[in-house]
């Protein structure tokens, strides 16, 4: 439970003050402006305890927000809370700025109304608060009943993340599985660490309030006292993933998950992320980077890259970008490449190396020669990892959607009048190999 909430501009001053607890006074907004806004250093820690009072505090650009209590909280619960009421605030006037929260402080007083009840979190969902607390915040006075029981069961009910009544002329949903590949390979070309980390986000454009179900090749393992562990393989002979860890969207009701392994929700309207998960096993490298480095004296460097595209031909890789480093004391480089477009970037102290579009099972090289200012340093140059970006149009976990299914037993539609679109995109992250 939450004592006090209030709201900082980068001066200490109180924008915002609301206390829901007769143990928190005003001296608890002195304490965190004297000890934490104002203090000598800087406080790396989002938890502050003063006096027995515990500040939990996050800040957006120069505006800070601290949640208070002098209670025994679950702290990611308090920050769950903090994030939520920025992204409800950023919803409803945009920037949040000094400016901004004067000019909304109504609104915001509003907000707090319905998303606390003495501390405690209620419905923080921006789309549910939209029905009852208007865009410019004043509260709408001519609801007629069926409004305002509408209002009752979304603040009430369980599904406070749609409300009821929702049309569309089409009815289609849109599903990316978007992934971030992140590699570290040696000279040798093996592996010492890659994982992938992946979202599942989902545009839902559908009438009324439909139930969805969500599957894929996965075999992940959910333990609980008293189950033992098993391996699933995904139907129709795709060739299943081990997830290590993954989150759902607050619409995912995970007892079916645990029982039948399927995602089954009732989607938000609009864009939301239905799901997060991470993947070490069977990975998928796009790219394999081949270095080669030799030194010729003290003053010259001639660098080899090759680089092999590691899917099926039928596919394009796009935005490719190859950074070679270079060492501090380069005078000058000549480079020529098979493909794409190399240059020298003396104030990146690399060589770029841009390919817009390669197939799949090719490959291409560049060749350099680095000429070296002389140096009295006798540290030999530390050869920083080379690093690639580049998208491609596939999940390198192997993840595949097995299927999605729409089903509303009170409009006159069903599974087959939904149109659906499945996108993969699979993007580089920290992706590097030693030279």
């Amino acid at each position: 439970m939450i004592g006090g909430l209030f709201i900082y501009n980068h001066k200490g001053e109180v924008l915002i003050s609301r206390v829901y607890r007769d143990d928190i006074g005003r001296n608890a907004v002195d304490a965190f402006r004297v000890n934490v806004i104002h203090a000598r250093q800087q406080v790396r820690s989002p938890v502050t305890n003063i006096a027995r009072t515990s500040f939990f505090h996050v800040k957006r650009s120069n505006i800070w927000l601290a949640a208070v209590t002098k209670q025994n909280v679950n702290a990611a619960m308090v920050f769950e809370f903090l994030y939520k009421m920025c992204d409800v605030m950023a919803a409803y006037f945009g920037k949040i700025s000094e400016e901004n929260i004067k000019n909304n402080f109504v609104l915001i007083y509003e907000l707090l109304d319905e998303i606390l009840d003495f501390g405690y979190p209620q419905n923080s969902e921006t789309g549910a608060l939209k029905t009852f607390i208007t865009q410019q915040g004043i509260k709408s006075q001519h609801q007629t009943k069926e409004e305002q029981s509408q209002i009752t069961s979304q603040v009430t009910g369980q599904i406070g993340w749609r409300r009821e009544g929702i049309k569309y002329r089409r009815n289609e949903l849109f599903l990316d599985v978007l992934e971030s590949v992140n590699l570290l390979m040696s000279p040798q070309g093996q592996v010492l660490s890659a994982h992938v980390s992946g979202r599942v986000v989902m545009k839902s454009y559908l009438s009324g309030m439909p139930e969805c179900k969500f599957g894929m090749n996965d075999k992940i393992v959910i333990e609980k006292q008293g189950k033992g562990t098993a391996d699933e393989t995904g139907k129709s002979g795709k060739q299943s993933i081990a997830i290590d860890d993954c989150t759902f969207h607050q619409c995912v009701r995970l007892s079916k998950f645990d029982s039948e392994r399927s995602i089954s929700f009732i989607p938000p309207d609009g864009e939301f992320e239905l799901m997060r998960y991470r993947t070490t096993k069977d990975i998928i490298l796009p790219f394999r980077v081949i270095p080669l480095v030799r030194e010729v004296g003290r003053t010259k460097l001639e660098v080899k890259v090759v680089i092999k595209s590691n899917f099926k031909p039928s596919l394009l890789a796009q935005k490719i970008e190859v950074r070679i480093p270079t060492p501090l004391n380069t005078s000058g480089v000549q480079v020529i490449c098979m493909k794409g477009k190399a240059k020298y970037k003396a104030s990146e102290n690399a060589i770029v190396w841009k390919i817009k579009r390669m197939a799949g099972m090719k490959e291409s090289q560049i060749s350099a020669e680095i000429e070296l200012l002389p140096t009295n340093d006798k540290k030999k140059w530390a050869r920083p990892p080379i690093s690639m970006n580049f998208e491609v149009p596939f999940a390198p976990s192997g993840l595949k959607v097995r299927y999605l299914k729409v089903f509303e037993p009170k409009l006159n539609y069903s599974d087959h009048d939904v149109i659906k679109w499945v996108r993969y995109i699979g993007r580089s992250g920290i992706y590097e190999t030693r030279c």
